[in-house]
């Protein structure tokens, strides 16, 4: 079983450490040892936490032994993205503006899993202070696509992704302020999970924007993911067997999120439509104008609280940023108080009509990017084309944040392509649910 650690699911682990077949010990130093051969270690974990990790898979091991174990992920290995806190180990989110911080103690979603026996391997690299969607940060390191190690990963929780997605964890915990768990995971082929705003918690995560803020699973499957999020709650992971298809109605929003798809992600897109349909799935499709509407207040909302929040350390140290991130921060500068609260307003009304349109559907699904994966270099080498694929990339994920939503993409099948899923604030496990029986029909 040792040889084959690295293609499991995380809960395939914990059902192996439960049965006898895998000590929790063996398989840290599995992930540890693929971490350091690794062509591309460096790229994805900013800092191992060996130690930590050796110490905690031997507590779980002996937890094994006398059958004691915490939970169903006691003694899987996870590596935790750059922004959340982690006891004396550097935590700097992914920029030199926070360069040698140490914090005393962990996250308390951290602190949440360990106390469930989840191994912590490490922090992953991250876009600076995870505001963008493309994932590429020459400032520290841009972690593989695992498609193409010279195209973009996604972000801002790229490292996550990329160890997911390569083997050297059995899955990544990331934060996804406007689809930084998401597009990652959908560009490496993931299942990635954005919550409820608030279903975990964010303290001693670095702060982007407090009112969108997410902390998010990136896993192999919906199962995975189920079992991240309850551990990071400090709960038992949920019972998803059984779930159904048959009689769901999903909502193919066509306002926004289905204009202008490029590389044929509209055609796989409608091939896992397709799919679902085929397993017994009611499928209509509508404009919602709030949606639109919504998007153009992004650019006032998102930028005003994420300059509100680094400003001042941005403007005592610009050149330690990577410009065109910086640029997307100074955007913030522009807008007063008044324009922030008037389309904060206008967002909560919005959403109210968001909610109405859609409260006889169990999901409201569309592709959950709309692209493939650019060159890393060509994004680097022109900031215009940095700006221009980057709101696009972001444009679909924001859509979920921006109404309040919980939200999950699922791969299609079709290497980088995935579609996503939303439901209404709350209802995170429902929609777990659903998505557990889609990605067995899309599979």
């Amino acid at each position: 079983m040792m040889q084959d650690v690295r293609h499991k699911s995380a809960c395939e682990l914990g059902r192996a450490i439960e049965a006898g077949k895998v000590d929790p010990s063996d398989l840290t130093e599995a992930f540890l040892a693929a971490i350091a051969a690794s062509p591309h270690g460096d790229r994805i974990f900013a800092r191992t936490t060996p130690d930590r990790a050796r110490a905690e898979a031997r507590a779980a091991s002996q937890r094994a032994r006398l059958g004691q174990r915490r939970s169903l992920l006691d003694g899987v290995p996870i590596g935790w993205k750059d922004n959340f806190d982690c006891a004396g180990v550097a935590t700097e989110a992914g920029t030199a503006l926070l360069a040698g911080r140490v914090p005393e103690g962990d996250a308390a979603v951290l602190r949440n899993a360990t106390s469930l026996g989840l191994v912590c391997m490490g922090k992953t690299h991250m876009t600076e202070l995870a505001f963008s969607g493309l994932g590429v940060n020459p400032m520290t390191a841009t972690p593989p696509n695992v498609h193409d190690a010279d195209a973009a990963p996604g972000g801002s929780s790229s490292g996550a992704a990329s160890a997911t997605a390569l083997g050297l964890a059995a899955g990544g915990v990331g934060s996804d302020t406007g689809g930084s768990v998401r597009l990652p995971a959908a560009w490496n082929d993931l299942v990635g999970f954005k919550p409820t705003h608030n279903a975990l918690s964010l303290d001693g995560v670095v702060p982007l924007a407090a009112r969108f803020d997410t902390v998010g699973p990136l896993a192999r499957t919906v199962e995975d993911a189920a079992h991240l999020f309850a551990a990071m709650q400090g709960r038992a992971g949920p019972d998803l067997r059984g779930a159904k298809l048959t009689g769901a109605r999903l909502l193919v929003l066509e306002t926004v999120a289905c204009e202008g798809l490029r590389d044929a992600t509209g055609t796989a897109f409608e091939r896992a439509v397709a799919r679902l349909e085929s397993a017994g799935v009611q499928v209509e499709r509508a404009a919602i104008p709030a949606v639109a509407e919504a998007l153009e207040l992004a650019g006032i909302i998102y930028t005003s609280e994420c300059y509100g929040t680094w400003g001042g350390a941005i403007e005592a140290a610009p050149d330690k940023m990577y410009a065109p991130v910086r640029e997307r921060f100074q955007a913030g500068r522009t807008h007063g108080a008044a324009d922030y609260v008037a389309a904060w307003q206008r967002l909560d009304a919005l959403r109210a009509q968001f909610a109405a349109a859609t409260s006889g559907y169990d999901a409201v699904i569309f592709p959950s990017a709309a692209l493939a994966p650019p060159r890393t270099a060509d994004v680097l080498a022109d900031s215009a084309l940095f700006a221009s694929e980057n709101l696009l990339t972001l444009r679909n994920t924001r859509i979920g944040n921006m109404m309040g939503l919980c939200s999950i993409t699922l791969p299609t099948g079709e290497p980088s392509r995935g579609i996503m899923f939303h439901a209404g604030p709350g209802q995170d496990l429902r929609l777990l649910r659903l998505a557990a029986a889609a990605e067995a029909a899309l599979a």
